[in-house]
């Protein structure tokens, strides 16, 4: 099976990210495209709670532990080093792209949000874009779209990437 393509969304903090993705998200699933996320997080975190039957196995010394219904499936695997994109995209699988919030150092093709408000500099390079979405005016030679345009981003990953729909 042929690997999805990964794409990272970028930005400066409080730029949108969020928001953007989820707007993104949506326009593509409308599309009936398999869209798979990965975000990316430099602190630690937890989605385990406290007493539950999972935390109790992690406790008791399991060094990866699946919690799996009919509807949804979680890993929590400790690890000694965070993973690389490309090591945690393998864990999503029939997908048709996979988005990532987050991994701006990544050599993946990346999407970058920009608010003027917060930032008059960008993160990227202009060769590291395939797109910018921005409510600004920048003069780069990238496709430059709306904080709202959700759909021109989809029209592109869909030419680009050759996606479904």
């Amino acid at each position: 099976m042929e690997k999805p393509p990964i794409v990272a969304v970028v930005g400066k903090s409080n730029a949108g990210k969020t928001t953007y993705l989820e707007k993104l998200i949506k326009e593509l699933k409308s599309r009936n495209i398999k869209v798979g996320t990965i975000k990316h997080d430099v602190h630690s975190f937890d989605i385990d709670k406290p007493g539950k039957d999972t935390w109790r196995h992690a406790q008791a010394g399991a060094d990866a532990v699946i919690i799996s219904s009919p509807s949804k499936v979680a890993v929590i695997k400790s690890m000694e080093h965070e993973m690389s994109l490309d090591q945690a995209a393998e864990f999503i699988f029939d997908m048709d792209i996979i988005l990532t919030e987050g991994y701006k150092r990544s050599a993946k093709p990346k999407i970058e949000i920009n608010r003027m408000a917060h930032s008059s500099e960008l993160l990227c390079t202009p060769d590291e874009l395939i797109a910018l979405v921005s409510d600004a005016d920048w003069n780069l030679d990238v496709p430059i779209f709306d904080l709202d345009d959700a759909a021109g981003v989809a029209d592109l990953l869909q030419r680009k990437y050759n996606l479904p729909g």
